[in-house]
């Protein structure tokens, strides 16, 4: 499991991006979280996650608040 901060939240098309602890970002989409809902999400809030292999990249799953 990893853990960062939410970088930047694109509400509109209901994706986001968060900054792990190494200074990289990861994308997730709001059908990654779990029992958190997206519009409550804010930026700079630490949450956790795994990472998954996808054709753009690595991207989170299974993300929840911490």
């Amino acid at each position: 499991m990893n853990t960062g901060k939410i970088k930047k939240l694109v509400r509109d098309r209901g994706f986001g991006f968060i900054s792990d602890t190494d200074g990289r970002e990861v994308f997730f989409h709001q059908n990654s979280l779990v029992e958190a809902k997206f519009d409550a999400l804010t930026e700079g809030q630490s949450v956790s996650y795994d990472i998954e292999k996808s054709d753009k990249g690595p991207r989170a799953v299974n993300v929840s608040i911490a």
